[in-house]
């Protein structure tokens, strides 16, 4: 008997049924093992001894362990088949290390779909453990650990702010830059030309295309009422350009182009494609059989093996006719590079696709959830798509020259619709009606008129868009995306109402101080390159112990220096310099309320007091005019100017109709106070008035 170990209990009864009686599959349910809290700070890593990490078994994985080791001693052989990726590598070899397995020995499958091809495949081609792919993990892990316990510890003490992370402070740095931008932005004016004319009895709007022979920008009031001002009553055609347009389709998904699409065409969240794309990996019942529907859903890589394009070609070729398989050359920069030696294979390493062309999401559609089925077709129609010859269009432009402007007039016509007819993203048709318009012939203008605009701020970041940002910069990997802004959402650093991803204050807090006092760890280069020599690291080009050196003695320094320097309350950026030394401007909190203050404090103490708005009302315990002032929430109250000294702080009234008016005093309302012997009804005029009543308690329903 033999003992395959995967990660996820669904996967086992299918592999099981593909191996036959002579195996035994069971799943670890994800890692065994984690670092301990023990140690030098916690950390679980031996610094001393080069780094060496603390390992324990995980509180929620000991029964799961013991279970596997009863299964281990009875079988003949035990085979790691755990997910194809780094963390998938690690888990392979804790196991190995709790089970007393040879590293260098024992069978490690590897497979990125769940069918019966792959797993006899993985069967026939077995490898060991890739021990550079573990060491690579395990040096982003104490990397994580260290930035997370000592950074963390640190910011928690001086500005309450919850934690910060290796890829997680760098992307946050990226949200905050952006909703800088938006925030300094100052919008600029301009004018758009808006003129009408008169072809074949219908209304078309001209397009100002040039201005001086150059393109025509952004126009100001002055030129815009020139341009219009010179126009006459018609214009003629000067020119008539047919132009062949060809449009191809996109690779297939990777993991940060998946989530992007599936955000932007099904309004998926990360956390959305990352549950759906996983169940349909680990598979789906058909007909009684469990099937997984697509390939391995972490992958960096848009190419394809040359076994499926050959399939999926045939089908194409079949199913829609031979004019529509793309070219060779389209067909041979799809085909999946040989990345990386696995043993005595060399696996391709592809993209998200289908496993079977033949299950098209029509004939699986009742077999499927609603979300199952849309992210499914997504996949599929993409897969099949960039297979598919180009989209051809002809675009018929007529142009109108006069003085120093020219304008033009375009149409668009669909020759052949080449991969939309499957993954279609515009409206072009072949039903186009193209005037017969030709040179010198003249249109009649109805309306000329000028549209003042004002330019844009650039857009919030998207949870798709942050994820094509970290991609593009190369920080976090596929595994991390949906981890690193889950975080940021859970830390209430960025709000994510829609997907648009909002800074908060608290979340511009920390940005501003990891970049005053760590700036290579919100630094995107920094980040970026820390990823390359973990990526050296899985290569076997980099020393684990080197990497991780060269980053934990500087990166202490700079810990006990913020330690001393940075100012216990540290407040939100002013977005102004002090005039005094230069240093940024913050607002902070103070016993008298807040204020503004250096960030360079103590060796810089210029203070500048923020105004309160001052009222016509009166505070009844001293009769000064009442203040608006913010709390450390960013709440507005209303209170006594001398607060805290005078303690009065007016009572939020919702809807004072819906509040019962005092019976001793004409103006004052009766509020829910607490006192030393609990809750009861006072006046808001205390101490004028001092009427009291006593809190009556209400039954909840059902009690």
């Amino acid at each position: 008997m033999k003992l395959v170990i995967v990660e996820s209990p669904t996967k086992c009864k299918t592999i099981k049924r593909y191996l036959g009686d002579d195996y035994i599959v069971d799943a670890s349910k994800g890692h065994i093992r984690d670092l301990a809290t023990s140690g030098e700070g916690g950390l679980g890593v031996n610094i001393e001894d080069g780094f060496t990490p603390i390992y324990i078994i995980s509180k929620d994985k000991v029964e799961k362990v013991k279970e596997l080791k009863k299964l281990a001693k009875k079988a003949d052989e035990v085979i790691l088949a755990t997910d194809p990726d780094r963390e998938g590598e690690a888990i392979a070899w804790h196991l190995a290390k709790v089970l007393g397995l040879d590293i260098d020995t024992n069978k490690r499958w590897e497979f990125h779909e769940i069918t019966k091809d792959a797993i006899i495949h993985a069967l026939n081609n077995p490898r060991t453990i890739d021990k550079n792919l573990v060491a690579s993990q395990e040096s982003r892990r104490i990397l994580d650990r260290i930035i997370g316990f000592r950074l963390s510890k640190l910011l928690k003490i001086k500005i309450h702010a919850r934690s910060a992370g290796r890829v997680q402070s760098a992307t946050l740095k990226l949200i905050y830059d952006r909703d800088k931008e938006i925030e300094n932005f100052v919008p600029e004016e301009y004018y758009k030309l808006l003129v009408t004319v008169l072809v074949n009895n219908e209304e078309k709007n001209l397009v100002l295309s040039s201005l001086d022979g150059k393109k025509a920008e952004r126009l100001s009031l002055k030129t815009s009422e020139e341009i219009l001002s010179s126009l006459p009553n018609s214009l003629k055609v000067t020119n008539v350009k047919k132009t062949i347009k060809y449009s191809q389709p996109e690779k297939p998904f990777s993991t940060s182009t998946l989530q992007q699409e599936a955000f932007a065409r099904l309004k998926f969240s990360l956390e959305t494609t990352q549950r759906v794309s996983h169940k349909l990996y680990e598979g789906v019942e058909i007909n009684g059989e469990h099937l997984g529907l697509i390939t391995y859903m972490r992958t960096e890589n848009d190419n394809l093996s040359s076994t499926f394009i050959n399939i999926a070609t045939d089908y194409i070729n079949n199913h829609f006719g031979p004019e529509y398989v793309t070219h060779n050359k389209r067909i041979s920069e799809l085909v999946a590079e040989k990345t990386k030696n696995v043993g005595n294979d060399e696996h391709p390493h592809e993209a998200i696709r289908p496993t079977n062309i033949n299950l098209t999401p029509a004939s699986i559609r009742k077999y499927l959830t609603g979300e199952q089925y849309s992210l499914y077709k997504l996949i599929y129609n993409r897969t099949l798509a960039s297979l598919m010859s180009n989209k051809k269009s002809e675009v018929t432009t007529f142009y109108f020259e006069h003085d120093n402007a020219t304008f033009t007039l375009s149409y668009s016509k669909m020759l052949f619709n080449g991969y939309t007819i499957i993954y279609n993203y515009d409206e072009e048709t072949s039903e186009v009606n193209i005037p017969s318009l030709k040179i010198g012939d003249d249109v009649t203008i109805i309306k000329k008129d000028k549209e003042q605009k004002f330019t844009q701020p650039p857009e919030h970041y998207t949870e798709g868009k942050i994820v094509k940002k970290m991609t593009e910069v190369g920080i976090g990997r596929p595994s991390t995306y949906v981890s690193t802004i889950g975080i940021l959402k859970a830390r209430k650093y960025v709000t994510a109402e829609g997907g648009i991803l909002c800074i908060t204050d608290i979340g511009k807090l920390t940005a501003h101080v990891l970049e005053k006092y760590f700036p290579e760890i919100v630094s995107v280069k920094y980040t970026s390159d820390m990823e390359s020599k973990l990526d050296n690291v899985e290569d076997g080009n980099e020393s684990r112990i080197q990497l991780l050196s060269d980053f934990y003695y500087p990166f202490m320094e700079q810990l006990q220096n913020a330690y001393v320097k940075m100012y216990p309350e540290e407040g939100k950026p002013v977005e102004r310099k002090c005039p005094l030394c230069g240093g940024e401007l913050l607002y902070k909190e103070g016993k008298n309320g807040q204020f503004i203050g250096c960030s360079n404090y103590p060796k810089c103490k210029y203070v500048e007091k923020e105004k309160p708005v001052v009222l016509e009302e009166t505070c009844p315990h001293c009769g000064k005019n009442l203040v608006e002032r913010k709390t450390k929430k960013g709440k507005t109250i209303i209170c006594c100017p001398d607060y805290p000294r005078c303690k009065y702080v007016k009572p939020e009234l919702i809807n004072p109709n819906s509040q019962r008016k005092c019976p001793d005093c004409e103006d004052g309302y009766l509020v829910k106070k607490k006192g030393k012997y609990g809750y009861f009804y006072g006046c808001t005029n205390y101490p004028k008035c001092k009427h009291m009543e006593k809190y009556k308690w209400k039954k909840k329903k059902g009690k």
